[in-house]
């Protein structure tokens, strides 16, 4: 179960939008936790971002080494604070 972000009430994890207020589940089915964790071992091969499915932006940090590692630090401070996003631009904000 989520929180709508609109209205407060509580709406299942695959639902579209709230039934209450209507407004759209940006949720991503991707975990921070995971995201995270291949970020910090692997950041410097773009793991992180195939898992969310960014697989141009994921090869490019693989042939640059994570962007010179200032890329990887980057995504790994967005991804603990929630800012990080999936393939469709939906947040990845749940932890498991």
């Amino acid at each position: 179960m989520l929180i709508c972000r609109g209205c407060g009430h509580q709406i299942h994890e695959s639902a579209i939008a709230c039934p209450n207020c209507g407004a759209p589940n940006t949720t991503s089915p991707k975990r921070i936790l995971p995201a995270a964790l291949l970020c910090f071992f692997f950041g410097l091969f773009g793991f992180h971002r195939f898992y969310v499915g960014k697989w141009g932006t994921g090869i490019l940090q693989l042939l640059t080494g994570g962007g010179f590692v200032v890329w990887t630090v980057y995504d790994f401070v967005m991804i603990l604070f929630g800012n990080f996003t999936d393939k469709q631009g939906n947040r990845i904000n749940l932890w498991t």
